[in-house]
């Protein structure tokens, strides 16, 4: 229940229902609906006011949630591993997407320079402004030696050649919902009633959409989600890519576990003062939205353009794979004060009750044929 939660500030209130009303005026001057996808776009990306594009923090303790990178430098070390495999197959350069509090790039600069293995550039793909200048300040007072390696892009490179992380990136990006109801495929959109926001179904207009949709066996009655979004960034990471890896960490599924019969009200989920609820209705600009990802989606759109399966596993394979239990065995369990914090990392990262399991890590690439240490236990590709 949303009434449950923490009560924003007055200036809080007064961003969410500026944004609020720039939704309104979007949704009454395409004939009063919406889809669903679009609304999610502007409540996260909508300039100056959208959850991503505002300055509020997001990450973090003081924020809504908190990443692996935020959580633990284990992360960002172990993952290091990965990429100097990937770039000595491939080419030394790193392109980061949505790279956050820039904690992830801070964490994997540092350990590569230590091994010897930096990248001739780390270039950052990031929207937001205001995540852009964090992410430059805490790299020029971090890592001042490094930061001419470290570049901000504003759109994809014509060109890719190394390695591309995206580190809970997915999840954020738009989804349309779907509703299957009485023999019917539905499009559920957003509408304006007394103007506070409302679910209204409509017939798909997306072909695209309707196509996907149609090769789903679901029940009667059943709610969940399709990024066409999450298709058109893997589409155009590989139409762009010469030679590397895509590497991919995030919370979700494979199609048939993604579209079970018992999932029948969908992933669609949202982060508020480290709080889950399901009402995406509820401040926007003050709260994130996410959907869980679908994993099979991404490795055939990027099998269709190109690119090549080079492995899928759970984060906790992914990391005790790479090397992250080594960096424990370094300190010793007598030094309880750092001892002790490190092992409580790794048992979040790693655990299947915490993220261990939900999170998953997938692979494609073009032009390497060698097999990833990331992945040599733990298979998950059966499940795609």
């Amino acid at each position: 229940m949303t009434t449950s939660l923490p009560q924003p500030s007055a200036e809080a209130l007064a961003h969410s229902a500026q944004l609020c009303e720039l939704i309104r005026r979007d949704i009454s001057a395409k004939g009063n609906w919406i889809p669903f996808s679009h609304f999610m776009e502007m409540a996260l990306y909508a300039p100056g006011l959208g959850y991503y594009t505002a300055g509020a923090r997001k990450f973090g303790q003081e924020g809504d949630f908190i990443t692996a990178p935020e959580l633990s430098s284990l992360f960002g070390r172990t993952l290091a591993r990965q990429l100097i495999e990937i770039m000595q197959a491939s080419s030394p350069h790193i392109l980061e997407l949505g790279a956050g509090s820039g904690k992830l790039a801070l964490d994997v600069l540092r350990e590569l320079e230590a091994l010897g293995s930096l990248p001739e550039s780390y270039s950052i793909l990031e929207i937001s402004a205001d995540l852009r200048e964090r992410q430059q300040i805490l790299i020029r007072e971090k890592l001042p030696h490094l930061a001419a390696r470290v570049f901000w892009l504003d759109a994809l490179p014509e060109k890719i050649a190394g390695v591309v992380i995206g580190n809970e990136v997915l999840d954020a990006l738009p989804v349309h919902l779907l509703h299957w109801a009485e023999g019917q495929i539905l499009e559920r959109g957003v509408s304006c009633v007394n103007d506070r926001f409302v679910w209204q179904d409509r017939l798909p207009v997306n072909t695209s959409l309707l196509d996907i949709a149609k090769n789903f066996s679901v029940p009667d009655n059943y709610l969940s989600e399709v990024s066409l979004a999450v298709r058109g960034l893997i589409t155009s990471l590989c139409e762009r890519m010469d030679i590397g890896a895509l590497l991919l960490i995030d919370y979700g599924f494979g199609t048939s576990e993604y579209y079970h019969p018992q999932r029948s009200q969908g992933t669609l989920m949202c982060h508020y003062r480290h709080q889950a609820h399901d009402d995406p209705f509820f401040l926007p600009g003050l709260q994130d939205i996410t959907a869980h990802v679908d994993f099979t989606a991404i490795a055939e759109t990027a099998i269709d353009h190109g690119a090549h399966f080079l492995g899928y596993t759970s984060q906790a394979h992914f990391l005790i794979n790479s090397g992250v239990l080594n960096f424990l065995k370094e300190v010793s369990p007598d030094d309880i004060h750092t001892y002790a914090p490190l092992s409580a990392q790794l048992q979040k990262l790693t655990s299947p009750a915490e993220m261990g399991e939900l999170f998953k890590v997938i692979a494609l690439g073009k032009g390497i044929d060698e097999p990833l240490t990331g992945f040599s236990r733990g298979d998950l590709s059966r499940l795609l």
